[in-house]
């Protein structure tokens, strides 16, 4: 199969989306299909007002169209909502050309943190933008649930996964682990506004806190909270040493729509604190998480849990089948159009499309 795929999210990005589409791309590719990716990078483009990390790109709708049609692809995807989407987006209708969409991100609460207006301003652009999709892959039965209750109800359902071979509870732990003081309180991903990370640097739990990643608000929180470690971007197996030695790992995030750090940190038998909300309540179960709207009970809570089922639970996300549900949500009509449709059928769907 030939797809051709368009995100304003890729490579030197460091955050879920990217790691998603990269992972998924290269088990596509090593299947034999065809990948034309259409990313920031091959055109002019201009920092995000206060996100230098991510580019937009500045072109055309007709520029766009002409690499895809010179590829000639079976399938076209929009990954993202940002100016390629658009463009290719336009190109698309005015071509009749079928595509689909993806929902990675919570789009609205993510402008909200960063503007301070509603979110609800930004769902006209959402319901706009996806509208037209052939199909609008979420992660998540919750992400599902939102999206219909906007109306968009021609969802497919496409999980994520785990790199079990990298990510494990044996991983060397870091030299700065054996002097500080335990319980080791850890979070890991893109240092900015929109994680809330000062929800987990506010919470008085003894022990250290450590952060791990890089991002915009990565200078104004190292001055605010001086006793908290900030390890910067780790990867690979020193990052699941991060996780793998820590005693907990606290997701304050409420705008992910589903957050792969999350099934990292099981992977390495690490438990996860966390707030109810879309991403967490979709993920952990009562021996592998605990979620509560005061973030100082899960973190006391989830240092109980065993770091075996965490693991075990981990187990459960396959890239591999990331990559299937992904392709056949490019092959086929919409799942369903029935936002009410029980946990069962879904499931029964789901699996008789991979």
């Amino acid at each position: 199969m030939k797809i051709a795929l368009v995100t304003d999210a890729w490579h030197p990005q460091v955050n879920g989306v990217v790691r998603t589409l990269d992972t998924v791309v290269g088990l596509l590719r090593d299947k034999g299909h065809e990948i034309l990716v259409i990313s920031p990078e091959q055109y002019r483009s201009i920092p995000a007002p206060g996100y230098s990390e991510i580019r937009l790109a500045l072109t055309r709708a007709r520029t766009i169209g002409r690499q895809i049609e010179q590829f000639g692809p079976d399938a076209v995807h929009l990954a993202t909502e940002g100016p390629l989407g658009v463009q290719a987006r336009r190109w698309c209708r005015r071509n009749g050309r079928p595509f689909t969409t993806a929902y990675h991100t919570q789009f609205p609460e993510y402008l909200a943190r960063r503007t301070r207006l509603s979110p609800r301003v930004f769902w006209p652009y959402i319901r706009w933008f996806h509208g037209k999709s052939e199909t609008i892959m979420v992660s998540t039965e919750s992400i599902r649930n939102q999206l219909c209750g906007e109306k968009l109800t021609h969802v497919h359902h496409w999980s994520r996964g785990v790199d079990l071979e990298n990510f494990r509870a044996d991983a060397p732990s870091p030299a700065i682990y054996q002097q500080i003081e335990r319980p080791i309180q850890i979070y890991v991903g893109r240092v900015a506004i929109e994680k809330n990370i000062e929800a987990f640097l506010d919470s008085d739990q003894p022990g250290t806190k450590v952060v791990v990643g890089d991002g915009p608000a990565l200078p104004g929180l190292e001055a605010r909270y001086p006793d908290v470690h900030f390890a910067g971007r780790k990867s690979g197996r020193e990052l699941a040493g991060y996780y793998a030695g820590a005693d907990v790992f606290v997701f304050p995030s409420r705008t992910d729509t589903f957050g792969l750090v999350i099934i990292e940190a099981l992977a390495c038998g690490t438990p996860v604190a966390a707030y109810p909300v879309t991403g967490p309540i979709d993920i952990l179960t009562a021996t592998s998480g605990v979620m509560d709207e005061d973030l100082n009970v899960a973190i006391r809570r989830a240092l109980a849990l065993h770091p075996g089922d965490c693991i075990a639970h981990s187990e459960k996300y396959s890239w591999e089948a990331s990559a299937s549900q992904f392709l056949g949500g490019l092959a086929s009509q919409p799942l369903h159009r029935d936002c009410h449709m029980s946990r069962r059928m879904l499931a029964k769907a789901i699996f008789a499309r991979v």
